[in-house]
């Protein structure tokens, strides 16, 4: 008799962070009040979990163990969910990113899988940074339902990834502060794993 197998997948981006809108990347910054007041919102009535994973850089693994201890579930971290690094634009202003890199900053936004930030990580190779470490992870806890906690572009690379769409497509996600999105991953015996978004919501 064939096998069928379902994984709930919860992808949470983190809240609002101190030090307003900049290219954080990598930077290890704390959230903001209305940061934890956006991601304690954003689970309430979300129950079932058996582990939460989350980025070890402070505005997700912060929430991410206290979540944690109020649910009774373990928490790993796992480094390779860091946002992308964004070179010489970490810490900056969004806006000034904008006005003082105008061409790199076309080219990171209009065709990202040829695009890198400068001196920071190429798209393609933070996407097979992200890939392998989300599919381990799923493969790790198949059957179960568990909550990712991550950043904005990890969640839209995983997403590009699963509903097979070109990597292009990364940067006409939305995905908001303490948003939330749902992937149900099928499994059957013969064939090859395929994904399913239930919902996708800020």
């Amino acid at each position: 008799m064939a096998e069928f197998r379902v994984t709930t997948v919860d992808l949470l981006r983190h809240g609002a962070c101190e030090g307003g809108e900049i290219f954080r990347g990598s930077t290890d910054v704390a959230l903001s009040d209305k940061g934890w007041e956006q991601m304690r919102s954003a689970v309430q009535g979300e129950s079932g979990w058996s582990h939460i994973v989350c980025s070890d850089l402070r505005r997700c693994r912060e929430f991410g163990h206290w979540l944690g201890e109020e649910r009774e579930t373990p928490v790993a971290t796992d480094a390779r969910l860091r946002e992308i690094h964004f070179g010489d634009w970490e810490g900056q202003k969004v806006a000034e990113v904008r006005e003082l890199y105008p061409k790199e900053w076309r080219a990171f936004f209009g065709k990202p899988s040829q695009a890198v930030a400068p001196n920071g990580e190429a798209m393609v190779d933070f996407h097979e940074r992200i890939t392998p470490a989300i599919g381990e992870w799923a493969q790790q806890l198949r059957g179960q339902h568990f909550l990712v906690v991550a950043h904005g572009a990890v969640i839209r690379s995983i997403m590009v990834n699963w509903l097979q769409m070109p990597l292009d497509a990364i940067t006409s996600l939305s995905v908001p502060y303490a948003g939330m999105s749902r992937f149900k991953i099928f499994e059957m015996t013969g064939t090859e794993p395929w994904a399913q978004l239930v919902f996708h919501r800020g």
